[in-house]
């Protein structure tokens, strides 16, 4: 019952993580990636300080346990001549007292050696650290740049996707039902042929017609009554034919007045 519940977690979990994926905006996730980048950069660069601090520090011990250390040198070699003099004054008691202080700077020597060496060893160990945190920090450094620089192009990439995608549904929607309250182009291109074409039908139908012959022979015969008419007025009126006179025509009553004239 436990690994059957267990099976369905996971399967639930994977199956909310594909959904989330699917409608997450991966402007978003790309934000979400650089920023924890740039988190993990930083704690990286804080961790690394701490290395290159505790290097600083181990440095100026051995710095501060060296001078002490040429101090007590410098001050049990000056023990020992003052010793040696004070010997060959013949002073027992004075040798004896620059003797003991000698053999007091002789066995703190030796403990700030012991110090020296082990902090020289600390130091190496530490200056090794350090470097590796500081390749550490540059190569990261230069991974978050190329991160950097991969959002950048990633970004410009996916404004083009969405620019695309959008240009595709603009064209799909020219040519394609999408249905709702606003018709396609296509649409309402096939519904203006669609009663073009009824239209013509139609004249064409009238025109092929009898009635649509009868029509046009009334038409013309109207037409010539009313020319006949026309004519019969003008006749009453003296006015002449309504035919237009040929130029021939209209220059001979001329030419024949300009030679009666001409002989009177």
């Amino acid at each position: 019952m436990i690994e059957t519940i267990k099976k369905w977690w996971k399967y639930l979990t994977a199956r909310a993580d594909a959904e989330f994926d699917k409608n997450a905006d991966p402007k978003i996730q790309l934000e979400q990636a650089i920023r924890e980048s740039k988190e993990q950069h930083q704690r990286l660069k804080e961790q690394a300080a701490n290395v290159i601090a505790h290097q600083k520090q181990t440095e100026m011990r051995l710095e501060k346990a060296m001078v002490e250390m040429e101090k007590l040198t410098g001050n049990a070699r000056q023990a020992v001549m003052m010793a040696d003099d004070a010997v060959k004054r013949g002073d027992d008691a004075k040798a004896m007292e620059y003797t003991s202080a000698a053999e007091s700077f002789a066995q703190r020597l030796i403990a700030v050696e012991e110090e020296v060496d082990a902090l020289k060893a600390l130091h190496l160990q530490a200056t090794e650290s350090s470097d590796e945190a500081k390749s550490a920090v540059s190569q990261n450094s230069a991974r978050l740049q190329s991160k950097l620089a991969e959002r950048q192009k990633l970004m410009s990439q996916l404004d083009q996707a969405k620019m695309k995608e959008q240009m595709n549904d603009a064209m799909s929607s020219l040519g394609e039902t999408v249905g709702g309250d606003t018709p396609t182009l296509d649409e309402v291109r096939e519904k203006i042929e669609g009663r073009l074409a009824k239209a013509q039908a139609a004249s064409d139908l009238n025109e092929s017609s009898t009635e649509g012959r009868m029509a046009e022979i009334e038409a013309a015969a109207r037409n010539t009554q009313a020319k006949a008419r026309l004519e019969e007025l003008k006749s009453q009126l003296g006015v002449g034919s309504t035919e237009t006179a040929t130029p021939t025509e209209a220059a001979a009553p001329e030419t024949g007045g300009t030679t009666a004239t001409a002989e009177g």
